[in-house]
């Protein structure tokens, strides 16, 4: 690991020169492998290495540092410059909403080694040492919040290729590093997937140039342009705008501006190292009248395969479904972040919980988050087995210099949950037991620590809680003060954990652990119904969540499931359809409603228009799913709390229930091995289109109704069986293949 004698403005390059040892034969391969404490890009004779950006991306440093490796055959001559670019990406950039950078380091470095092999059987390796050199770039400040600058007066290539001089250059210095905390990428890169044209250009009420692309996206601008040497262009983005005027106080600290200073020629500009959350870009500086067509946007997230789609016969649901599928592109950037605009853009465990059923049916998941999952077990390993907040947990980094402003840290239900949840999902997905037995481990230790946390009562209702996290009747500045009690909440989502590690355990043949959890989850349910229950099935704190958890996670008995559907709906009623849970409830809310014969009351809640409820953010023009049920108020004003994002995929884990229920699509066994086709219409749907790429192939769901008369037709894989259960009707057994089928349904 190899850093630059100056630091260069946080944007260093090194370069090396080489030529092909005599007397061999032909290149037969030539492998890079690239790493850097920061991020890095790589070229060869001028040629990008590879297409991805923002390598080595953010995984827990301190244990684990990723590597690419790219094949660059046709990139090797006889002689080869190899040159690094560096940006200060997470390890030197800011982390968190402290203000502070460099958690992990105090300098830029670059690892790379290249491996050329040769068609008579030998080898030639070039890698980082001493005898690089560095030299400055034409970037002159980058960060990932606030943005990056680049004078293009000070771009000069020729340092990518053989001969170059090298004025104002310097050497390098060996970097004190632990190779062993080297690892090759489970996951997939982070690339640019897709471009948007300028959709409109506004002129605010103040009199700036505001730029909409019609779609809250998460990347740069790529800007091409002439002009006077000197001229700087100035790029401020944002999510939203309020009042006709660029909407920036969600960003907090983050300054997500980009300048861009011209050198008198054609310039083309394209900042990678920082990427921003935006529908809307203001401009400043342009040399003489501005045009469109020289700005695009570029779109950046990790490399997903898209698996799974929904379409239906209501325009503003589709529109939300979309939403679902650009908040989650924009939130997968190397780790699956809560909001990719503001001073914070963490991996929190909570929203990944609540939304990994989403996620895997509507992308290919599965290396993505088995990779932050080995960041998660690293963590808790190093930390007594509590799992953080956000993993990679740069807070505990932040909370040595302050209190936490949520107390001691330990486990917190749902989002330490994560540490179960997650697996459990991409087994469910994928179907594939070697993510659990890599992380059975990480399942136990958790509900292992939570079971040392339990009062004398056999709950969970004494450490810090988030709870039912943005509650809509919470205030806007204690998103915490939910109505659900904490230890309701809690002492549900560790029951849940605890089931699913006894599953787990009997899955991999764990005969002792199977036992060990079978018997804690037996203890929590006892304590639940003991603690939280009364006589006639009252949930302690009496609310939507309370009974949604109670019922979805099985923890009443049949007499009081009942009576807790029957509760549920009630409150839906009476809070008009609109929403009233928050992180906790929310995903699981239409479930418990349609498992205890209210999906007539599911579908009331997911097609409300008014506020609180999953279409009003699409009436007021969203692209993405909000962080607030009320982000934006009606009259066109931001939230008035500190935190409000307009890019948060946790509360459309909706889509998940939308997928199976309203699509017809779930698994009967793990991996879709065998398929449940089990669509129930609701809510005046007439058509609806639901179609999933599994392991063993496609499946389709596609129904309509007509006078009263539903049709439903499916595609199942050949070797794929399944049931197709329909309202009114016996269960019928499938076979791969096509199947049509039509009952009446009743009269309304």
């Amino acid at each position: 690991m190899i850093a630059p004698d100056s630091a260069f403005d946080g944007a260093p390059l090194l370069r090396t020169e080489f030529t092909l040892e005599n007397g061999h034969a032909p290149v037969s391969r030539a492998t890079l492998k690239l790493t850097a404490h920061g991020i890095a890009e790589a070229w060869l004779n001028g040629r990008a290495a590879s297409d991805d950006v923002l390598t080595p991306g953010w995984s827990s440093y301190e244990w684990r540092l990723r590597y690419a490796s790219y094949d660059v055959t046709d990139f090797i001559d006889e002689h080869t410059v190899l040159g690094i670019a560096l940006g200060k990406g997470w390890f030197g950039g800011r982390l968190g909403w402290t203000g502070r950078g460099w958690f992990y380091g105090s300098e830029l470095a670059g690892f790379a080694q290249l491996e050329i092999e040769f068609t008579d059987g030998s080898r030639q390796v070039i890698a980082t040492d001493e005898n690089w050199t560095s030299g400055p770039s034409a970037v002159l400040a980058n960060d990932l919040y606030d943005g990056e600058t680049i004078d293009a007066r000070l771009k000069d290539d020729a340092w990518k290729h053989p001969g170059f001089a090298g004025d104002g250059w310097t050497g390098v210095h060996a970097v004190d590093f632990d190779t062993t905390t080297l690892a090759p990428y489970l996951g997939p890169g982070v690339t640019r997937w897709n471009t948007l044209d300028v959709a409109e250009v506004i002129t605010s009420p103040s009199g700036k140039t505001l730029l909409d692309f019609g779609q809250n996206l998460v990347g740069w601008l790529r800007v091409r342009v002439q002009g006077p040497a000197g001229t700087e262009i100035t790029m401020r983005h944002a999510e939203v705008l309020e009042h006709g005027e660029l909407g920036t106080r969600p960003l907090r600290s983050a300054e997500a501006t980009d300048r861009f200073i011209l050198s008198g020629g054609d310039d083309e500009f394209e900042p990678t190292f920082t990427f921003h959350g935006f529908r809307y870009a203001e401009v400043s500086g342009w040399p003489g009248e501005f045009d469109p067509a020289a700005v695009t946007a570029i779109v950046i997230g990790s490399d997903l395969p898209r698996t799974g789609t929904m379409t239906t016969s209501d325009p503003l649901l589709n529109q939300f479904h979309q939403n679902v599928v650009w908040g989650m592109r924009g939130n997968f950037v190397d780790v699956p972040t809560d909001c990719p605009q503001r001073d914070e853009r963490l991996g929190w465990t909570g929203d990944i919980a609540a939304f990994a059923p989403t996620a895997a049916f509507l992308f290919d998941v599965d290396s993505f988050l088995s990779d932050w999952l080995v960041d998660l077990d690293l963590e808790q390993g190093h930390h007594d087995g509590i799992v953080g907040f956000v993993i990679p947990d740069v807070l505990k980094y932040a909370d040595r210099e302050r209190p936490t402003e949520f107390g001691p840290v330990d486990s917190t239900a749902i989002w330490s949950d994560a540490a179960v949840w997650v697996p459990w999902t991409l087994y469910q997905a994928y179907g594939d037991t070697d993510v659990l037995r890599r992380q059975f481990d990480s399942m136990a230790s958790h509900v292992r620590r939570v079971e040392s946390l339990l009062s004398s009562a056999g709950v969970w209702d004494g450490n810090f809680q988030f709870g039912d996290w943005l509650d809509p009747d919470a205030p806007p500045e204690d998103p915490a003060r939910a109505k659900a009690d904490k230890g309701v909440v809690a002492t549900a989502a560790i029951y849940r954990s605890a089931s699913i590690v006894a599953e787990v355990a009997e899955v991999l043949g764990l005969a002792a652990e199977h036992a060990e959890f079978d018997a804690i989850a037996s203890r929590l349910h006892r304590a639940f119904n003991d603690g939280y229950v009364s006589g006639d099935g009252i949930v302690l704190s009496d609310c939507t969540t309370v009974y949604s958890l109670a019922i979805e996670f099985g923890l009443l008995s049949p007499e009081h499931e009942d009576f807790a559907g029957r509760r549920l709906a009630e409150l839906a009623e009476q809070a008009g359809y609109r929403i009233s849970t928050g992180f906790a409830g929310t995903p699981f809310i239409t479930d418990a409603l349609t498992k205890t014969g209210h999906v007539d009351v599911a579908y009331r809640l997911l097609l409300e228009r008014e506020c609180p409820s999953w279409l009003y953010p699409v009436t007021m023009g969203a692209t993405t799913v909000w962080e607030r049920w009320d982000s934006m108020l009606p009259d066109g004003t931001i939230n008035p709390g500190e935190m409000t994002s307009f890019n948060h995929y946790a509360l459309g884990a909706v889509a998940d229930w939308m997928h199976r229920v309203v699509g017809g699509i779930a698994p009967l066994t793990p991996g879709y091995a065998s398929v449940l086709i089990a669509p129930q219409p609701g809510g005046g749907l007439t058509d609806v289109d639901t179609a999933l790429e599994t392991r063993h192939g496609r499946i389709a769901v596609h129904w309509t109704i007509a006078d009263g008369t539903l049709t439903v037709d499916a595609d199942l894989p050949e070797g794929v069986d399944g049931l197709l259960r329909l309202p009114g009707a016996d269960d019928r057994p499938l076979t791969g293949g096509h199947v049509s089928a039509t009952v009446e349904l009743p009269a309304e």
